[in-house]
């Protein structure tokens, strides 16, 4: 039987798949709220231990989902990858949010850009690929340049592979191990963007300003709120969108949306059903964090204002962390570490910069990005990336 949020309230206890450090940041998001968390994990010592409860096993074991569900008003998740097992058992025993359909569309790259597609969502052309002779007809009608990735699985550049010419296709998929995946056109893109919103469970529905993003090998390393070349159209056109994805899927929680800016406008390239690496500038950046807008939309609580504290920026912290000294010596800086041990091109900590516009930011932002070791040119706001 699934609990209600009412007969279960006195518990305050919310489950939360996965104990990295998406699920840490909820857990103090949701702390002060006066709700406990119980995390499942394979690791007992990952970054979540430190504010809740962990229980070490595999995300797809029945009887320690059935141990994360026990007495707990609600479960999520951090990350969507979660087995497909797993978000059934939990639909099934207590009120997962988001959904498990948020989860099926974002998991198969086919599903998500179909389903964009339905949604009135922009999208590049593109096409499934699961027999050699599949890929040689996709990069006969989409063309070269395009990219070749995972149906499943794949983050931070992983799972995917650039082909410039017909020649290469045989090698690029040889590369992914011959395993099903969707042939995309490359985009010419201006700068990319994103856009992190939360619906609650009424249907209420809160939207932060468009973010710049800057990637490097597959990584975010910067992301700038609002994002300051985004005009109205452009703004209005992206929270369109997303509370289009957020509606259709009846998705309960935060969401996010990466896009290419393009000539034409926006396209989407992919979206995360869940608290977002781009969205870590709202912890003090936003009125309401993007992590304490999801804890509640999970327990039923009303949704707090998104608005932007005048301009923010996070910078993230990838294979070190610098000297915290120095870090916080910066103006406006708030330093979050994660307690993970040191490896090139592991997510360590990010820190997040505030200020009263984009002049005053970007020189706090190109300081934080030199002790984070990034190699950067003094730049404008329009300029970053």
């Amino acid at each position: 039987m699934t609990p209600s949020l009412e007969s279960d309230a006195n518990t305050m206890l919310i489950g939360v798949v996965g104990g990295g450090q998406l699920g840490r940041m909820i857990a103090l998001a949701g702390i002060p709220l006066g709700y406990r968390f119980r995390f499942l994990d394979p690791s007992t010592d990952c970054p979540a231990a430190a504010v809740g409860e962990v229980l070490c096993g595999a995300y797809d074991d029945e009887v320690a989902l059935g141990r994360l569900t026990e007495g707990a008003m609600a479960a999520t998740y951090e990350f969507e990858n979660v087995p497909a097992r797993a978000a059934r058992y939990l639909d099934r025993h207590t009120r997962l949010a988001p959904p498990a359909h948020s989860l099926a569309v974002a998991q198969d790259r086919i599903a998500e850009k179909d389903f964009f597609r339905e949604c009135g969502v922009p999208v590049q052309k593109y096409r499934a690929v699961g027999t050699e002779e599949e890929l040689d007809a996709a990069i006969r009608d989409v063309g070269v340049p395009g990219v070749l990735k995972t149906r499943r699985l794949g983050y931070d550049g992983k799972g995917q592979v650039v082909i410039r010419e017909g020649s290469s296709a045989a090698a690029a998929w040889a590369s992914l191990a011959h395993v099903p995946c969707i042939y995309e056109a490359f985009v010419p893109f201006e700068r990319e963007v994103s856009i992190v919103a939360t619906r609650g469970r009424g249907g209420s529905f809160v939207a932060h300003p468009l973010i710049r993003n800057v990637h490097r090998e597959g990584i975010l390393r910067v992301s700038i709120a609002p994002d300051p070349d985004a005009n109205h159209a452009l703004r209005r056109a992206a929270e369109g969108y997303v509370r289009a994805i957020a509606e259709q899927l009846n998705h309960v929680g935060t969401l996010a949306v990466e896009f290419f800016v393009t000539r034409e406008g926006l396209v989407a390239n992919e979206m995360a059903p869940r608290v977002h690496n781009s969205g870590h500038w709202t912890i003090e950046g936003a009125v309401t964090s993007q992590f304490e807008n999801h804890v509640r939309a999970v327990a039923g609580l009303p949704l707090g204002s998104a608005d932007v504290r005048g301009a923010a920026a996070m910078v993230n912290l990838i294979g070190t962390v610098p000297d915290v000294h120095e870090l916080l010596d910066v103006p406006g800086a708030h330093v979050h570490l994660y307690g993970k041990e040191p490896k090139p091109g592991r997510k360590l900590g990010h820190v997040t910069v505030v200020a009263r516009d984009h002049d005053e930011l970007m020189p706090c932002v190109e300081r934080l990005r030199e002790l984070a070791g990034e190699v950067v040119q003094p730049a404008t706001a329009s300029e970053l990336g």
